[in-house]
């Protein structure tokens, strides 16, 4: 028997509960991981209020690291004791789980499991979106919304370390201070200016940035359209305030032939690339060219807690679950 905390109904964070939870042997293709870590990111808030309905009751949690305590039938290059991390559409709070071994990948020396459950699925996202939904090269400049949060420091860190011109978009003094360290070039604090494509004008010499990476949404969608040079490239990833609205593609024509994109890591975290995806996240990690930061610390109980300094937008860096 283990615990795990559920969902009954969407909701606030009031709607968690932590219970009792029998785990059955892993199924084929599935490694039973006993968990070490386990990580906190956007979509778990989604899936809590209904933006991403889910099958209630739901037991939510889309990255966790831990130990392989026992294999499925049919399960190739994993054994029991391996140390692994995973990113899944949810089942990650509790203190064990059920994962296909398709999305799991073996922890190597140097990384400890705790940056390991903080950075999985950011850090997957993270290569996703520079090197795979936009290959970001050392002739791009770049806009990262949200610089000081899980994702956005690990972009930060991999901009500068690919070499390429990176302006951070944060909401506090606090917070432009962790966006500088990761290697931003530029940070605007959106509480302090009033127009963000204005300053990026200003930043890039009238120009503006060939990508924008957004997680935050429906309120600053339109200030990163505004961001971008021509044949520009406006990535989408998160909806932290909210869904954008519509677009209509002659927009998109008028503003200088930019291209929009709504990726999702599970459409590029696919079995045949996620080994790949994740000894270049890995490898980058050991090499010390990115440097996750768990900036809040929870224990399983405090679910609660973590979700509301998340959703409050207050927090720095990770935010990672003891089990």
């Amino acid at each position: 028997m283990t615990q795990a905390i559920f969902i009954d109904a969407h909701g606030g964070p009031e709607v968690f509960s932590l219970r009792d939870h029998d785990l059955p042997p892993p199924a084929a293709g599935e490694i039973r991981v006993r968990h070490s870590a386990i990580g906190l990111n956007f979509i778990d808030i989604y899936q809590r209020t209904g933006l991403y309905p889910v099958a209630l009751p739901a037991i939510l949690g889309c990255e966790a690291s831990g130990v392989v305590e026992a294999v499925g039938d049919g399960v190739d290059g994993f054994t029991t004791g391996d140390r692994i991390a995973y990113f899944t559409t949810g089942g990650a709070y509790a203190q064990a789980a059920n994962v296909p071994a398709a999305i799991a990948a073996k922890i190597p020396d140097g990384v400890s499991d705790e940056i390991a459950a903080a950075v999985f699925l950011k850090g997957m996202t993270a290569e996703m979106l520079v090197r795979q939904v936009y290959t970001l090269t050392a002739n791009h400049a770049c806009l990262i919304h949200a610089a000081a949060g899980g994702v956005g420091t690990l972009l930060c860190q991999w901009a500068k370390h690919i070499g390429a011109r990176t302006i951070a978009v944060v909401g506090t003094e606090e917070k432009a201070a962790t966006a500088k360290d990761s290697g931003a070039d530029d940070v605007i604090i959106r509480t302090q200016t009033k127009s963000i494509s204005n300053d990026i004008r200003r930043l890039t010499g009238g120009r503006g940035v060939d990508v924008v990476y957004d997680s935050v949404g429906a309120a600053t969608f339109q200030g990163s359209l505004d961001s971008l040079a021509m044949r520009g490239h406006m990535v989408t990833y998160g909806n932290a305030s909210g869904p954008v609205p519509a677009v209509e593609p002659l927009d998109l024509c008028r503003r200088g032939s930019i291209t929009l994109t709504r990726p999702t890591l599970f459409h590029y975290a696919t079995p045949e690339r996620l080994p790949n995806m994740a000894a270049t996240l890995f490898a980058l990690i050991v090499e010390g060219a990115l440097k996750p930061k768990v900036g809040h610390r929870f224990e399983l109980s405090d679910i609660a807690a973590a979700h509301r300094l998340l959703e409050g937008g207050n927090s720095i860096g990770a935010i990672v679950l003891n089990p």
